[in-house]
């Protein structure tokens, strides 16, 4: 007879037990869940099987990416990097501007064409270089490789910042992922459409710049003013900070009770705005954000602990949002909605019950057919079958795994599966009791 030592028994037991504990909150009501939450430890069973899309309804987003505009930034940047390093080199230029995904230069002297060309090359090494018009001009723009690697860069980074934002949303198990050359597909279950919109598809480009004394200069541009509709701001190019220098933000309220922002920026960042607000003090400092000017407040003293706040009129809504926009970070290019689709919570009420009459129903016949066929031995493997489902409950809600519908059609098919060994094995005990052996 087979010996199974008492401790492997006592261990069996144990973990039975606590796979029927830890599968037992996916169905007690939601009251008790909320007492237990409330006086068992963090670690105890209090965890359900999430459910998906296709279950507990959300949002269905599909988005496009307009990477021309990284392009764009791109050329001008490097057209800014070749203006400044062509006038170190004292080099005498025409004419510099940019093409579609790179730059045109002008030389005044063709002698100038290899030290340009050598200037140019630092910009990137997947620039491709022509000249032509006896060596005066220059054409520097990426090639196939380049643009690749920009559009994935574009891509990739689109996407991690998409999941940081809907990760501060507390979302479950949302699906974000790349489809084709410039979209990106998001399915957030439980989600609502509209507020995911509100966060996703703002690039949330924050700059802080001083407000311009003359608005007609060069290096002025006018951006429109968030707290006063229809009047514009004139603010110098230049950002005096970026969104990339911050570390945290979060909302908070001011001395008067209004909603604001506070932020806190890394050491690069603290460093710059500390000599900015003090080389400007008693000077208007504007920030904006996607070219609108959410507040331009005087610069009333030095800042030099690396904290601040953005104030305006803000409600508290606009100022969770706006802190999970910056902490998040800014999108690398805009992002237009293709395609919108809401899959309601009646439908996925409606697949939630219609999987769990499935399931029963199919633990039911197998129970039933087992029970009828082998007596003793049907009711052993019954046993072990409840037991197998529990531990299976258990482990999808300690992990917090997303239930699909697909799911549940592998759940149905684990009941009818289960027990397929103990039919062989009872089929072939039937055939030895035929053949005479007890």
């Amino acid at each position: 007879m087979i010996q199974i030592p008492t401790w492997k028994k006592i261990l069996t037991l144990i973990v039975i037990a606590l796979g029927f504990l830890y599968a037992a909150p996916n169905v007690i009501s939601p009251e008790i869940r909320a007492w237990k939450a409330e006086n068992l430890p963090s670690w105890g069973p209090n965890n359900t099987v999430n459910l998906g899309l296709d279950l507990r309804g959300g949002a269905h987003l599909l988005y496009a990416v307009d990477v021309d505009v990284v392009f764009t930034e791109q050329a001008e940047l490097l057209r800014q990097d070749v203006s400044s390093e062509l006038r170190k080199a004292r080099i005498q230029r025409e004419s510099l501007g940019t093409i579609p995904n790179g730059i045109r230069l002008k030389l005044r002297d063709a002698a100038d064409g290899e030290e340009a060309r050598k200037i140019i090359r630092r910009g990137g090494e997947n620039l491709e270089i022509n000249t032509t018009e006896n060596g005066t001009l220059i054409e520097a723009a990426l090639n196939d490789a380049g643009v690749k690697a920009l559009y994935d860069q574009t891509i990739a980074q689109s996407i991690e910042i998409v999941r940081r934002r809907i990760d501060e949303l507390g979302t479950t198990e949302p699906v974000i992922q790349r489809q084709g050359d410039d979209r990106i597909l998001i399915q957030a279950p439980g989600a609502d459409s509209a507020a995911l919109q509100n966060i996703i598809g703002k690039t949330a480009k924050l700059t802080f710049h001083l407000v311009a004394e003359d608005a007609s200069g060069a290096s002025v541009k006018n951006v429109p003013s968030a707290e006063n509709p229809g009047q514009r701001i004139p603010i110098e190019r230049r950002a005096m900070l970026t969104g990339d220098m911050l570390t945290n933000a979060q909302p908070s309220f001011n001395q008067g009770g209004q909603p604001v922002v506070t932020f806190a920026l890394d050491r690069r960042g603290t460093k710059r705005f500390c000599d900015v607000t003090r080389k400007h003090t008693g000077k208007p400092f504007a920030i904006v954000l996607d070219n609108e000017v959410l507040s331009a407040p005087n610069i009333n003293e030095p800042i030099c602990g690396g904290r601040a706040e953005i104030s305006g009129s803000f409600t508290l809504q606009e100022v969770n949002d706006l802190s999970i926009l910056l902490r998040a970070g800014a999108l690398p290019a805009p992002m237009q909605v293709l395609e919108e689709r809401t899959v309601g919570p009646s439908l996925g009420a409606d697949s939630v019950e219609a999987g769990r009459i499935a399931s029963i129903i199919a633990l039911a016949a197998v129970l039933v057919f087992m029970g009828l066929s082998y007596g003793l031995f049907g009711l052993m493997a019954n046993v072990a079958l409840v037991t197998n489902v529990a531990l299976l409950f258990a482990l999808l809600s300690s992990l917090q795994a997303t239930l699909t519908l697909p799911g549940i059609a592998g759940i149905v098919l684990t009941i009818g599966m289960a027990v397929d060994a103990n039919v062989l094995i009872f089929e072939r005990i039937r055939e030895e009791m035929r053949a005479g052996r007890s």
